[in-house]
């Protein structure tokens, strides 16, 4: 009997420790190598730098924006807002009490802060991820108004860089990178 039992086991060990060792470390260990040989910059966060360097953000997880002379990106329902290590969607369903008075919150925020017509549906709603860095053409230009007041900038002169910043790929919607229009709002000469 307990022969039978300790040849029944063996293989089963022998298989566990193979394929931990194979699926645990082998196989994230030459993914990691590939990612890092043809897409070093994309395997290591889309990091964007300054001139000195120094991070600024990613090109793929938004960010809090909220000081009034920024474009802002749409609300965050990871964690405290936009952390990564909570990345997730609110999970409301759309007629949950808590959804319907945030959203009511945020359109009350962007009507005092002069958003008039009709108010773009990501600048109320939080992403699937949470995590998102873009904005429609429509939420970016909807924010011009502020900014040009609060930088004293023509507005003529910041709806035009919004559609510069405009990128179209060849699949999916039009959107802003709001870091990288920030970015260029700030590189604008006085």
């Amino acid at each position: 009997m307990g022969k039978d039992l300790t040849s029944a086991l063996r293989p089963a060990i022998v298989m566990t420790i193979l394929f931990a060792v194979l699926l645990g470390l082998a196989y994230p260990l030459a993914m990691t190598g590939i990612a890092q040989a043809l897409f070093p910059w994309r395997a290591n966060g889309s990091l964007v730098r300054d001139a000195d360097g120094r991070v600024l953000g990613s090109a793929v997880v938004g960010q809090a924006f909220v000081a009034d002379r920024y474009f802002r990106t749409r609300p965050s329902a990871a964690g405290k807002g936009y952390d990564a290590l909570a990345s997730s969607g609110s999970n409301l369903a759309p007629t949950a009490r808590a959804l319907a008075d945030r959203t009511a919150a945020d359109v009350a925020r962007w009507r005092g802060e002069g958003v008039r017509g009709a108010l773009p549906a990501d600048l109320v709603t939080a992403s699937g991820s949470g995590l998102d860095p873009d904005l429609s053409p429509a939420a970016a230009l909807a924010q011009v108004p502020r900014v040009a007041r609060v930088r004293g900038i023509d507005a003529r002169r910041v709806r035009a860089l919004v559609q510069q910043q405009v990128e179209a790929p060849l699949l999916g919607e039009r959107h802003v990178d709001v870091l990288a229009l920030n970015r260029a709002l700030d590189a604008l000469p006085r």
